[in-house]
């Protein structure tokens, strides 16, 4: 499949849904958004849109082992925390992912392309909600 591919009416709306939102969402999430003003769109169209949108380097598909995948409409490289309490995914804003390609590079010679951290814990809401609990 080309990555040269035209920007469809629908490429174009699963796009500005996915770069609307922070929440990571999963493709039956966008899915139910662009479908509230693209009412004929399939959810298999939802699928190869963000296949294309992913191989164009305009999304990042973030899968984890999991059934499903979340993805998010920052292609730039950063990192990730997954609440393993309530499951959202919350982008972390810390500066070292160059750092961290130049080391590599430095101490094997390699030329690092691309890399992945992903977080996980329990997210400041959950732990309010979990210190309401021992409060009661």
């Amino acid at each position: 499949m080309s990555t040269q591919q035209r920007m469809t009416k629908q490429r174009k709306k699963i796009l500005e849904t996915l770069q609307s939102t922070t929440c990571h969402p999963t493709a039956d999430w966008i899915y139910n958004e662009v479908k509230k003003e693209m009412p004929t769109i399939s959810l298999g169209t939802v699928y190869r849109n963000l296949n294309v949108l992913k191989e164009q380097g305009k999304i990042l598909e973030l899968n984890y082992g999991s059934t499903f995948s979340r993805y998010d409409g920052n292609p730039k490289n950063h990192y990730h925390f997954t609440c393993r309490t309530c499951q959202k995914v919350y982008d972390v804003d810390i500066p070292l992912q160059d750092e961290l390609d130049k080391e590599i590079s430095s101490v094997n010679g390699h030329k690092v392309k691309e890399h992945r951290i992903e977080f996980y814990g329990v997210c400041k809401e959950c732990l309010k909600e979990e210190g309401k609990k021992t409060l009661n």
